[in-house]
């Protein structure tokens, strides 16, 4: 039964959007079994926080599915949005998973399977394809009010726009998200994540990730690697998500063309590229927990570890489980199974780079994540192993163990003060 909450929603809420998907337009999408329930104020940092479920049942958008979310689904979203918090990703969060007691039906695994119901947490439920379904009905009134909306609840930082002219506040809208959006996507390319999706209704207008279907985390650096066994052509391969999100935004740039000029909406997509190199390079230090040193110092210390990840095969996780700390890593790096790719000439480049900059925060090599043999990771085949236990014992244990495990790798990078995009004017 549905309790609304004081103040709040009066029933659950689904919403209509449009999207591409694989760069075909679909006028037919919408929250197909997920309900927005409640939005609330994050007492942490003021922002509105929305309070949502997956898999509780059909929808006006179901598209005669049942609306219903499998419990491996629930496990893996689990899964993805622990590791990527603690990877400092700016990402949903998953509140809770409840396993129904239904059985249902999939053409794509074993069935019958279990049912759950999943309860996420984050800072935005509109979408690059709300917008797109505004556009396709030539709604310039409601593109206003939504522009005018995300400005006044999403984009505070941004200051008071409320005198500004039509066109100046799309154009402040589009800047915006494609600067939030490059910082994300910076984010998954630092933390080896494929998202696997990225379809314009899967990309938040705030730029927070979201919606994990078949993602996958790198096993090693390689630009091709993708995570949806459909997705043949590699549209959304590892290597090809800035290009596929910057392809989205020119997209939501579209469905402005009503309200503001081409030109300037141009100069507004050209905030991606900038925005996204520096968020990498920001992602990459602190990954290495490294304080930046300018420009093109970091610039050259990307190109070099990605370069030696690419000709070195060391495992993506490994090389930042060794190198964490810098130059404080290197009596340890010495012991790490990839020592002798350490030692190597491809790794001198690297290694001199490294040797120039300074810890970003007192060092936590002392932690007890650090102590261990090996990083944490998420590989495919770790997830299909705690999903195994779940399904053919109902063993819980290896999930719970995977999330302590990923709880105390994200205590010792800390890396969450990342995640929030500044809410003060300026």
């Amino acid at each position: 039964l549905f309790a609304a909450l004081p103040d709040n929603l009066p029933q659950p809420l689904a919403l209509r959007y449009h999207g591409h998907q694989f760069r075909a337009y679909n006028p037919e999408l919408g929250d197909g079994r997920g309900f927005l329930f409640a939005q609330m104020r994050d007492e942490v940092d003021g922002r509105i926080l929305d309070l949502g479920t997956k898999g509780s049942g059909q929808t006006p958008y179901s598209r005669q599915g049942d609306g219903r979310l499998t419990l491996k689904g629930g496990v893996r979203e689990l899964l993805a949005t622990s590791m990527l918090e603690a990877l400092g990703v700016n990402t949903s969060k998953t509140f809770s998973l409840i396993e129904t007691g239904e059985n249902l039906v999939r053409g794509d695994e074993p069935s019958p399977t279990r049912s759950s119901v999943l309860v996420r947490l984050s800072h935005s439920n509109i979408r690059i394809g709300t917008f797109q379904r505004l556009a396709f009905e030539r709604d310039t009134d409601k593109i206003v009010r939504l522009i005018d909306h995300v400005l006044m609840h999403y984009f505070t930082n941004l200051g008071d726009l409320s005198r500004a002219s039509t066109a100046e506040r799309a154009v402040a809208m589009l800047a915006e998200t494609c600067r939030r959006v490059a910082a994300t996507g910076a984010q998954w390319m630092a933390a080896g994540f494929v998202h696997g999706v990225l379809n314009t209704d899967n990309i938040n207008i705030t730029g927070e990730s979201f919606d994990y279907g078949p993602y996958r985390f790198l096993p090693a650096y390689d630009p091709a690697f993708t995570a949806a066994y459909f997705d043949h052509a590699g549209l959304y391969a590892y290597g090809r998500q800035p290009e596929t999100l910057m392809w989205n935004l020119t997209r939501l740039a579209e469905c402005l063309l009503g309200v503001a000029a081409r030109d300037e909406l141009i100069a507004a997509l050209d905030a991606f590229p900038p925005a996204f190199e520096a968020a990498l390079s920001d992602a990459i230090c602190r990954r290495l927990n490294l304080g930046p040193r300018g420009v093109d110092e970091d610039s050259a210390l990307v190109a070099a570890v990605f370069a030696f990840l690419h000709d070195s095969r060391v495992p993506f996780e490994r090389f930042f489980f060794d190198w964490y700390g810098g130059a404080l890593s290197i009596s340890r790096a010495a012991q790490s199974p990839e020592a002798a790719h350490y030692a190597s000439a491809s790794f001198a480049p690297l290694k001199e780079i490294i040797a120039g900059y300074a810890a970003s925060k007192p060092s936590r090599l002392d932690h007890p994540y650090f102590a261990g043999a090996a990083p944490c990771t998420l590989l495919i085949d770790e997830v299909e192993s705690i999903w195994a236990a779940i399904a053919d014992h109902d063993h819980w244990k290896p999930l719970a163990d995977k999330v302590q495990a990923i709880a105390q790798m994200a205590q010792a990078f800390d890396l969450n003060s990342i995640l929030a995009p500044s809410t003060e004017p300026g």
